[in-house]
């Protein structure tokens, strides 16, 4: 088991256990389609989701991520090319952040990927597989492979590990 101490403008000493293999020994109801290297190279939350490149990932998953330059999201670096986010307020307002993960699913997903196992893995599953109405929404309204139907819904499925380019 490997021991993981932050520290950065997120969080200050926040440590967790990784206890799986990375990439691996997901529950049986997540099967995210996309990896977080993945889902950052294709363009996802306008290349602004982390306060600073966070040292506790692999920095392999930075190398060809689509980053804002600017310290602001920047629509033109989603995949689809719109906005799709709601501002983190908006989320902490709503109450789906947890205090281990100050920044949301995403950085919770990152976390889960490296292996770390958390009292707040089943709600983000349960959270994770709403996304389906969405997909359910895409595929009944747009023809496969027709980007411009619904390029928005598509960009926020995207930012949920889903593949919605194939949708």
């Amino acid at each position: 088991m490997k021991i993981v101490t932050v520290n950065d403008n997120g969080q200050k000493n926040y440590v967790y256990e990784l206890s799986e293999p990375i990439g691996k020994n997901f529950d049986s109801e997540f099967k995210p389609h996309l990896t977080p290297k993945e889902m950052l190279e294709l363009g996802v939350f306008g290349g602004n989701y982390f306060f600073e490149m966070p040292a506790e990932f692999p920095q392999s998953w930075f190398k060809k991520a689509k980053i804002s330059k600017t310290g602001k999201a920047e629509k033109d670096l989603n995949y689809f090319g719109v906005n799709a986010s709601q501002p983190l307020e908006v989320w902490q307002q709503k109450g789906w952040i947890n205090k281990d993960d100050p920044l949301g699913w995403f950085q919770w997903y990152c976390r889960y990927y490296l292996g770390r196992r958390h009292e707040d893995d089943e709600r983000q599953i349960k959270r994770w597989k709403a996304i389906n109405r969405h997909i359910a929404q895409v595929v009944h309204n747009c023809r496969p492979g027709d980007f411009s139907c619904r390029p928005r819904q598509k960009q926020a499925i995207l930012h949920w590990a889903y593949d919605s380019r194939k949708l």
